[in-house]
């Protein structure tokens, strides 16, 4: 909308006009279902195909390695749910964190109640999974790790290249939610100890409703969803044409555009970090200074932390789009983060966080107005005595 700045790219990011043209035509006219044998199945499962090549080099991926799902969550669930199924519930130990994504953590939980052994390993200060905890944990029965690629609140870049290592030198799979990194951050799948990888169209400036997962070749996974077989059998349902046509295109924009992209988000980045460190001296940066997403900025303010809804509604109504945490929790808004609550902030202050996550058509223009109307917005708020631990000075 004019005159407005959404800078909230990690709960979901605008369709790229260059993703809609491609979506358009099987929107409308190019409606065929792509198990259909004539000109109109055939049309639609080329298109199909045609996504998965593009989401498959994406990751350096080969295209039969490419599952489409409906979401980032679902092909967590079919990662995790079916690598378990495939081994059975008993005699099976799951490794992951405590910082992940709902979509992990819930699965977890379910596979427990069902059987399973589960390790939450937790994180630093800074929010990195430290590989040596990983090693620690591994047992005789461990079959699958999931580490995320870049946690959703904080930004913060774990070391999956390291952490996929060591999981496949003991013999079991590796998985990474890359929801949040995909199209941010390089993969190269041939290269990287990776078994199974998840990927959400929305967050790459693609369509809702319509991820993928990378399946390694040789990998076996039980399916969830059973029916008519598409999918190779993984992913039974009609497919989402137009979804997939959207997310391969914005997979093959992010490709190309990755480098250029990086660069020009990391400079907005950095310039919202020191601009801040400028104007509210009292802030601090959340997560690791360095190895964090392009776009994404954590911010608390010392003192300010418990009322971090209400700087977001004091930004909302001067126009500036932002969170005060995952999108995905937004209905448990007044209850501390359990991301930041693992970095080790007392309660109070895992309520204070303050989300800024930028994306492909933000400008620096935008910038300067967000660091013009910060400032009062956060002289307004009463100050709540806090304690914690986690922060970043921003100098």
């Amino acid at each position: 909308m004019e005159g407005f700045i959404y800078f909230d790219h990690a709960a979901t990011t605008p369709l790229d006009p260059r993703v809609f043209a491609a979506m358009r035509q099987f929107l409308s006219e190019r409606f065929g279902n792509p198990s259909s044998l004539h000109w109109a199945g055939r049309e639609a499962r080329e298109a199909v195909e045609n996504a998965r090549r593009q989401t498959a080099a994406l990751l350096h991926a080969d295209p039969d390695e490419i599952v489409f799902t409906a979401s980032g969550t679902e092909a967590d669930n079919m990662a995790l749910a079916g690598v378990i199924e495939r081994y059975g519930w008993r005699d099976c130990h799951v490794i992951s964190s405590k910082i992940e994504h709902p979509a992990v953590l819930e699965t977890c939980r379910y596979l427990k109640l069902r059987g399973a052994d589960i390790t939450f390993l937790g994180v630093g200060a800074d929010g990195i999974v430290d590989p040596s905890a990983l090693k620690n944990a591994l047992r005789r029965n461990t079959r699958l790790v999931s580490i995320m690629a870049a946690n959703n609140v904080v930004g913060t870049v774990q070391p999956i290249d390291e952490l996929g290592r060591i999981t496949r030198a003991h013999g079991a799979l590796f998985h990474t939610d890359a929801v949040q990194a995909a199209g941010k951050v390089p993969f190269d799948v041939r290269e990287q100890a990776i078994d199974l990888l998840s990927i959400s169209a929305h967050k790459l400036h693609g369509p809702k409703g319509v991820g993928a997962l990378f399946v390694r070749r040789g990998v076996e996974l039980e399916p969830l969803i059973h029916g008519g077989g598409q999918e190779r059998g993984l992913r039974s349902a009609t497919e989402n044409v137009a979804g997939i046509v959207g997310l391969g295109m914005a997979a093959e924009i992010a490709r190309q555009e990755l480098d250029e992209e990086a660069e020009r988000l990391i400079r907005l980045r950095d310039r919202i970090i020191r601009g801040v460190a400028e104007r509210l001296p009292h802030a601090y940066l959340i997560g690791h200074a360095r190895r964090r997403l392009p776009g994404h900025v954590c911010l608390g303010f010392e003192g300010q932390e418990g009322e971090a809804i209400r700087l977001l509604l004091a930004l909302d109504d001067a126009g500036v789009a932002v969170s005060s945490g995952s999108a995905c929790s937004a209905h448990r808004a007044g209850e501390p983060s359990s991301v930041l609550l693992a970095m080790g902030f007392d309660p109070i202050r895992a309520r204070g966080s303050l989300r800024v996550t930028l994306g492909r058509f933000n400008t620096e223009q935008e910038v300067n107005r967000f660091l013009e109307v910060l400032p009062p917005a956060v002289a307004a708020l009463r100050p709540v005595t806090s304690r914690g631990f986690g922060a970043a000075s921003l100098t």
